[in-house]
C-alpha cells in the first residue's frame, strides 16, 4: 500500500514540523504571563499609578491583537496560502518588541502589544491548520493537542525567566527589558521558518497538485505521497465567503466551538494575566509585609511559576486520554472540575485556610482547565471544520476564544477594585459553568453538522 499523508508512520519529520507550528503556541501564552509581570513593575514607577482601567486595557492589548489577527489572517491564509503569514507573523511580534524595548512608555508599550497580538492570533489560526493537514489520521487529533501543550512551556519558561530576572533587580524601571525574552523566541521561529513550505492540503484544495506533491517530498520525503483526496481533479477550492455569510452557514459550528473557547480564555488569560496580582490579593505571598515592594512582585512571581508548573501535567493527562475518552465530555467535565476549585479557593480565601489550601486549589484549577477546555477548545475546529474553510473557521473560533479573553481581562481588575477578590472569583466560577452548559447543549454530531 502506498504512504499518503494520512497513512505513514509517524516519523522524526513531523515531530519537527510539529515543533515548529507549536511554538505560536509557546509565544502566546509566554507573552501573557509576561505582561502578568510588566504590569506590577510598571505600577511601581508609575506616578500616578495605573487605574484599574488601564491595567486591564495593558493586559487586553494583546487580546485584541489575537482577536483580529485570528481572524484576519485566518481568512487571508485560505485565499492566499499559509506560508506567506506563518513567516510574516513572528516578525510582526519581534520588531514590535524591538519598539517597545527601545521606547519604553505605556503609550508605545500598549501599541506593540496590539502588533504583538496580531501576530500571535495569526499564529492560533495557522499552527493547527498546518500540523492537522500534514499529520496521519491516526496521530492527527493528539499531534493538534500536542502543539497546544507547548502553551504551557510559555507559561513555565517565561515565568521562570522573570524569576530569576526580577529576583535580582532593586530597581522596576528596568521592566523592558524583560521583552528580550519574546525577541529571543520570536527569532528563533524566523530562523525555524526559513526553511518551510507551503501547506501540500491548501495546494491540493487550489488544484495546485504537482506543487502539492513537491511540498510532501520537501515536508515528509520522497517515499510519500499526497491522500487519494487530495489527487482528485475535482477538489473543491477554498470556498471564499463573508463573515456574515460564513456565520449563517455554519452558526452551530461557531458557537459550539467559539463559546466554550471564549469561557475557557478567561481562566487561561483572565485570571493568568492578573495571576501575580490575585496572589497578592489572596495573600498567599511569603514575604513579611514590611519587605521591600519589589520583593512582593517577585515572590508573587516565584507562586504563579508554582502553580504554572501544573499546566504541563494538565495537558500531559488530557493527551493520555484523548484517544480513550470522547474529547467533548473531557471539555464538560474539566469545565465543572475547574469551577469546583475556584469554589474551593473562595472558600479558603472566605475561611482564612491556609495558604497553601488556596495554593492547591489554584493548581487544581490551572490542572482540570488545561486537561479539559484549554486542549479540547483548540483541537475542535480542526475536526468540526472542513479543509476549504478550515483556516476561516479556526480563525473564528480563535477570535471569539480571545473575545472572551479580553472581557476577562480588562475587567477583572475593575472587578478586584470595585467588588474585590470573591467577586473575581465568583464570576469566573460562573463563566465556567456556562463553558461547561453551552458544551453539552451543542455537544452532539447532528448539532454541530459534522
Amino acid at each position: 500500500m502506498e504512504n499518503t499523508i494520512n497513512n505513514v508512520p509517524l516519523s522524526w519529520r513531523h515531530i519537527k514540523i510539529v515543533a515548529i507550528a507549536s511554538l505560536g503556541q509557546l509565544i502566546g501564552t509566554g507573552l501573557a504571563t509576561l505582561v502578568s509581570v510588566i504590569i506590577p513593575l510598571y505600577q511601581l514607577t508609575a506616578h500616578p499609578e495605573l487605574s484599574s482601567g488601564m491595567q486591564g486595557l495593558v493586559g487586553a492589548m494583546d487580546l485584541l491583537g489575537i482577536v483580529v489577527g485570528s481572524v484576519v489572517i485566518g481568512k487571508l491564509s485560505d485565499q492566499y496560502g499559509y506560508l506567506l503569514f506563518f513567516r510574516l507573523c513572528p516578525i510582526l511580534v519581534c520588531a514590535a518588541s524591538f519598539v517597545a524595548l527601545f521606547f519604553p512608555s505605556i503609550s508605545v508599550l500598549i501599541v506593540c502589544l496590539f502588533i504583538m497580538g496580531v501576530g500571535i492570533g495569526g499564529e492560533y489560526s495557522l499552527d493547527s491548520d498546518y500540523i492537522s493537514s500534514l499529520m496521519p489520521d491516526k496521530w492527527k487529533s493528539v499531534m493538534v493537542g500536542v502543539a497546544k501543550a507547548a502553551s504551557a512551556l510559555g507559561n513555565i519558561g517565561v515565568a521562570g525567566a522573570c524569576f530569576l530576572i526580577v529576583s535580582h533587580w532593586t530597581n522596576p524601571d528596568l521592566w523592558p527589558r524583560l521583552l528580550w525574552i519574546i525577541i529571543a523566541i520570536s527569532g528563533l521561529m524566523i530562523v525555524l521558518r526559513i526553511r518551510f513550505w507551503e501547506s501540500p492540503k491548501w495546494l491540493a484544495s487550489h488544484g495546485r497538485n504537482k506543487q502539492a506533491a513537491m511540498a510532501v517530498e520537501k515536508f515528509l520525503g520522497d517515499e510519500v505521497g499526497l491522500s487519494s483526496e487530495g489527487k482528485s481533479a475535482d477538489t473543491p477550492k477554498a470556498v471564499r465567503e463573508s463573515w456574515g455569510t460564513f456565520i449563517g452557514h455554519n452558526w452551530k459550528k461557531v458557537i459550539f466551538t467559539g463559546v466554550p473557547w471564549a469561557c475557557e480564555g478567561l481562566g487561561v488569560y483572565g485570571i493568568g494575566v492578573f495571576l501575580p496580582i490575585l496572589v497578592m490579593a489572596l495573600g498567599i505571598e511569603h514575604v513579611a509585609s514590611e519587605g521591600a515592594t519589589i520583593s512582593h512582585v517577585a515572590n508573587s512571581v516565584e507562586i504563579t511559576l508554582w502553580i504554572s508548573c501544573i499546566i504541563l501535567p494538565g495537558f500531559v493527562l488530557g493527551l493520555l486520554l484523548l484517544n480513550k475518552v470522547d474529547g467533548v465530555r473531557m471539555q464538560i467535565l474539566g469545565f465543572i472540575m475547574s469551577a469546583l476549585c475556584l469554589s474551593l479557593l473562595l472558600a479558603s480565601y472566605y475561611l482564612h485556610w491556609d495558604k497553601w489550601i488556596s495554593i492547591g486549589a489554584f493548581m487544581g484549577f490551572e490542572l482540570f482547565l488545561n486537561m479539559g477546555p484549554h486542549l479540547m477548545t483548540y483541537i475542535l475546529p480542526s475536526k468540526v471544520y472542513p479543509e476549504q474553510i478550515r483556516g476561516q473557521g479556526s480563525g473564528m473560533a480563535a477570535s471569539i476564544g480571545k473575545v472572551g479573553a479580553v472581557l476577562g481581562v480588562f475587567f477583572i481588575p475593575i472587578l478586584l477594585k470595585s467588588g474585590g477578590t470573591d467577586s473575581v472569583l465568583i464570576v469566573s466560577i460562573i463563566v465556567m459553568l456556562v463553558g461547561g452548559l453551552v458544551t453539552w447543549i451543542f455537544k452532539s454530531r447532528r448539532q454541530v453538522g459534522q
